[in-house]
């Protein structure tokens, strides 16, 4: 028998926004369609300046207001038709999913018609919010994930063998797509102290400020949850508790997104003239269209938008050719949003399993459990089933065998009696029905270890706990380069690092001086290694849209393949010895490493911040514990920058036995306008790996004001 829904009654103030000791917004509404329409007004208010930004985004107009820097997105956005698409999507809607939605969106306007949506960032970029089309937060949903899967990848692998050879590219097998790190890890009711489950983890991505989610409570007479939202998009898609059930995602590393090489050609004849691609029947028309961009202070330029049978051309190719961009959402017309209200509704983890089968992208590996005790972890979206090689380049659009037959690979799904650790790695995500590369399983092996060896039954303090571990992952690798090194020929200074080294336990702690020393050698030998003549060929241009230059950076790429390179760099013609001990010796000459410089010092957070002018500079910062390669993902770009600009966006524990038991925290805070109290506030707790609790009691909250 499906639970009644489990929640607080009623607020005695009636329906409105309530606010905790953050900030944190609590809505009740008596509808769940209300519900929307306040949420989407309270997203207007509390993020104005970030859900315009989106906005912008997504409809290729952030030129407008940022200037000349920000064309190659408004180009690629507007080629790779996201707002077409995401109107696509909203019209193929079911009534009930597309009246929500709506409702959100009427909301955001309101907020705009009663004179909520001001800020100093419209002030200094003299800019104005407009009125949403319905379909924005679906092209806001878009901007977020499009670039979020494996495609860019290819370009790499593409460069590499046109560069270094087709046998080079496994070389860059980083087993690690760029830029991966979140994690979610479930634990059965047999292991915890309460005896129901429990559901941890972290979301990794860009710390943008104002962050990416928003810490939210959703409340009416028919639900009762408590999430992380994305601003400009209605619901909890990822992150959540309705007390009845809980669910988490990472992302699964699935393939799903295809790159094809297109040869096009115009064509002048009696009707004019027009461009033809070649597919595998022949010449054929495609589409074909021209748009201005506005630029601030600048020259407009126009943009061809063209689209094939494979999907819209978002870039040419180093040989004059272009590259076409095929994704399920475009194809299918639909992203998952028909998800998002029953999963709010849900009572059971059969609910919340069914209502992922509706999604599309990004795809997901989801943990789920619910206050029966049940647990279950499956992957969620669309992957097409096509040629393998697909996956690893570009492929040739003119033969059939690489086209989509219409048909998707079947997910796993399994029932949990333990534990399910996820940290995009390649059991947690499929495996090779489902893409080629996944993260190192560093992080999952070390949170399955934690989980494994506690001295009793898990609690909420012990899955809180795991969020902060510092061991690198990798460092057995490492360590073992450094203890084959011939000692003899290296200088004094040098011998007393690697001494150092070899007795440093591998935690990366931001008072540590062994990892301060330890990311200095890492960041000479990507450095040398970038330098190195096997790798030379690299740096030509890859002819590609300069959008896709984080992808496409030789330090970078080397920095994240680090591990392959030093098990099979022979392959190329380098001597790993060699280069790790000249950069042991480029380490020492770094005074900073012989003076006691820690972690803290080089690793610090670097806030993504799209504010203009003066406003750039109410970026708050901090010093971190983690890395790459730890549970405590905090990224940085070895041999490029110690900074940390991806990390957890938000962090959370849901106890399913007691839903105020549950915590949350985000980087900075509730609000998204600078000079405001709750803008960054929860930053002391989020470095010090502290979590707020929950509050699910009205009494305790505060009625907005507004």
């Amino acid at each position: 028998m499906t639970p009644a829904p489990k929640h607080q009654s009623a607020p005695a103030g009636g329906p409105g926004t309530y606010r905790d000791e953050w900030g944190i917004p609590h809505l009740w509404a008596d509808s769940s369609d209300e519900l929307a329409f306040l949420q989407g007004m309270n997203a207007a208010t509390d993020r104005s300046w970030q859900i315009e930004l989106e906005r912008w985004r997504s409809e290729g107009r952030t030129a407008e207001i940022l200037g000349a820097d920000a064309v190659v997105w408004d180009r690629f956005a507007r080629q790779a038709r996201l707002d077409d698409t995401a109107r696509r999507c909203f019209e193929n809607l079911d009534a009930e999913t597309q009246r929500w939605c709506g409702q959100y969106v009427a909301g955001v306007n309101q907020a705009l018609t009663d004179g909520l949506r001001g800020g100093p960032e419209f002030d200094e970029s003299g800019s104005t919010p407009e009125p949403w089309n319905p379909w924005t937060p679906l092209g806001v949903f878009l901007v977020h994930h499009v670039l979020f899967s494996t495609f860019p990848n290819k370009l790499f692998r593409a460069h590499v063998a046109r560069t270094l050879g087709d046998d080079a590219v496994g070389l860059f097998s980083i087993e690690a797509p760029v830029w991966s790190g979140s994690n979610a890890w479930a634990a059965h009711g047999s292991t915890t102290a309460s005896g129901l489950p429990l559901i941890a983890g972290d979301p990794h991505r860009l710390m943008e400020l104002p962050g990416v989610y928003q810490q939210v409570r959703l409340a009416c007479p028919e639900f009762d949850a408590i999430g992380f939202a994305f601003p400009g998009v209605p619901g909890l898609p990822h992150f959540a508790h309705t007390g009845n059930t809980a669910w988490a995602i990472t992302n699964a590393m699935a393939d799903y997104q295809d790159l094809f090489v297109e040869e096009l050609r115009r064509v002048s004849d009696f009707a004019g003239e027009r461009i033809e691609a070649r597919g595998a029947e022949g010449w054929e028309p495609v589409v074909v269209s021209s748009e201005t961009i506005s630029v601030r202070d600048g020259e407009a330029a126009t943009v061809e938008i063209i689209e094939t049978a494979r999907g819209p051309v978002i870039s040419e190719t180093p040989d004059g050719g272009a590259l076409s961009f095929r994704f399920p959402a475009r194809v299918e017309g639909r992203l998952g949003f028909e998800a998002l209200l029953p999963l709010l509704r849900s009572r059971s983890v059969s609910e919340v399993e069914a209502a992922f089968d509706a999604w599309v992208e990004p795809v997901n590996s989801v943990v789920a459990a619910d206050a029966s005790g049940s647990v279950r972890h499956f992957v969620a979206g669309l992957v097409p089933q096509r040629h393998p090689a697909n996956r690893r380049l570009p492929a040739p659009a003119f033969s059939a065998r690489h086209h989509w037959d219409g048909q998707y690979v079947v997910l796993p799904r399994s029932e949990i009696q333990h534990f399910a650790v996820s940290a995009n790695d390649r059991a947690a995500g499929g495996g090779d029905a489902v893409a080629m590369e996944f993260a190192p399983a560093h992080r999952a092996l070390r949170i399955r270890e934690l989980l494994d060896s506690p001295t009793g039954p898990l609690t909420v303090d012990y899955m809180q706990a795991i969020h902060t571990d510092t061991r690198l992952g990798p460092w057995p690798l490492f360590r073992s380069v450094l203890s084959g090194l011939d000692a003899e020929d290296l200088s004094r200074e040098a011998k007393e690092l690697r001494i150092l080294l070899l007795g440093w336990e591998g935690l990366m702690d931001r008072g540590s001086h062994g990892a301060a020393v330890f990311a200095a050698w890492r960041g000479a030998l990507v450095q040398r290694l970038a330098r190195h003549s096997a790798l030379a060929p690299l740096n030509a241009p890859t002819g590609y849209s300069p959008l896709f230059g984080p992808w496409l950076s030789v330090a970078s790429r080397i920095g994240f393949a680090l591990e392959t390179l030093l098990v099979r760099g022979s392959e190329l013609g380098i001597s790993v010895a060699v280069e790790a001990a000249a950069a042991l010796e480029d380490t020492a000459l770094e005074e900073s490493m012989l003076n006691g410089a820690v972690w803290g010092d080089r690793h610090k957070l670097l806030a993504v911040h799209v504010l203009p002018g003066t406003l750039e500079a109410s970026a708050p910062t901090a010093r971190l514990s983690g890395d790459t390669g730890c549970i405590l993902c905090t990224e940085s770009l070895p041999g490029v920058d110690d900074r940390s600009f991806r990390g957890p966006v938000a962090r959370y524990v849901w106890d399913l036995a007691e839903r105020s038991n549950s915590r949350w925290i985000v980087p900075f805070g509730a609000s998204g306008t600078p000079g405001r109290q709750h803008f960054a506030d929860q930053l002391p707790l989020w470095t010090a790996g502290e979590l707020a609790p929950v509050v699910t009691d009205w009494s305790l909250l505060a009625r907005d004001t507004h």
